[in-house]
């Protein structure tokens, strides 16, 4: 009993010490961020302006384009993703030889850890001319008339591009919370579906029918880390104020705004207070939404009793 006392007294520092700077770095983007809300208000959220300019009184910053386009280039990842994942998790758990199923793992992995250039420089190079020519003309051609496709692709950097690329970076991520809870189903349940005569798909859907709330809790988390990705976004969507439905528009996120703009920031009052601003948000929509998918994942592991 002791030890047990005297371990938790020796890791309890680190456990205060990560709570101590996650609640500092949500206090400096609070700070940082007053004096944009006191020159604005909430108008730094609702409008689509950027008007930086070196005399204070004609500024005015609004990231409504930001906030959309960090959304909406993450949905479309998460659904790239979640059929990747899905579809991943299954042949390496029922189908993958042994020969090759640790490979297959290990190489997801490696994805997972690469550094996020490589993906933005072989998204710029190789994906948005693959997109724009085989994808986005086509569609463009025939279905223009549709909201979606109603853009026309002229350089290939935009929402579409930007989210087929966070789709394939977040699916590690995904497919590692779907994998393990896939395999986590014990082969009895499988030979009672079979005994059954069920074929092979039925026992498979059935399976994946009983890890739904983990597909749930690993799309979130994969969605919290899409919204985030600064450097390969910044290199695919086009960075341009825009808030358009279409998947072929440029636009912006709130981490590529970031990047791209703050370096000549302190030349203008008001326009780092701004970007921390974005920061903020983007800080709250992260924690909130990686919050939801471990808090879901929990509970999901805390109810299954296999």
């Amino acid at each position: 009993m002791k030890k047990v006392d005297s371990f938790k007294i020796l890791t309890a520092p680190a456990v205060i010490f990560v709570f101590v700077l996650f609640a500092y770095m949500l206090f400096v983007y609070i700070y940082m961020s007053i004096p944009i809300f006191q020159w604005e208000g909430c108008g730094i959220y609702l409008t689509n302006i950027w008007h930086a300019s070196e005399i204070p009184a004609e500024e005015y910053y609004g990231i409504a384009a930001a906030i959309w386009g960090s959304v909406y280039t993450s949905i479309i990842a998460v659904v790239i993703a979640l059929p990747l994942a899905l579809s991943y998790s299954i042949f390496v758990n029922d189908f993958a030889p042994p020969r090759i199923k640790n490979a297959v793992i290990v190489t997801s992995d490696v994805m997972a850890g690469l550094p996020t250039i490589i993906y933005g420089i072989w998204g710029a190079y190789v994906l948005v001319p693959f997109l724009r020519q085989w994808v986005m003309m086509p569609l463009y051609s025939t279905l223009s008339f549709i909201p979606l496709f109603s853009y026309p692709p002229v350089s290939g950097y935009s929402y579409l591009s930007a989210g087929v690329l966070l789709g394939i970076m977040v699916t590690p991520f995904a497919s590692a919370i779907i994998r393990e809870a896939y395999a986590s189903i014990p082969h009895t349940y499988r030979e009672a579906a079979y005994s059954l005569g069920l074929s092979r798909y039925e026992v498979t859907r059935i399976v994946a029918g009983m890890i739904r709330p983990a597909m749930v809790s690993g799309l979130l988390l994969a969605f919290g880390r899409a919204i985030g990705e600064t450097v390969a976004v910044s290199l695919v969507i086009g960075n341009t104020f825009n808030m358009s439905i279409s998947l072929f528009s440029p636009g912006y996120t709130i981490s590529s705004l970031i990047a791209n703009q703050f370096g000549n920031a302190f030349i203008y009052e008001h326009m780092t207070s701004a970007l921390f601003a974005g920061g903020l948000a983007l800080f709250v929509i992260g924690t909130a939404i990686n919050m939801a998918g471990l808090l879901y994942l929990r509970r999901w592991k805390q109810n299954v009793k296999f």
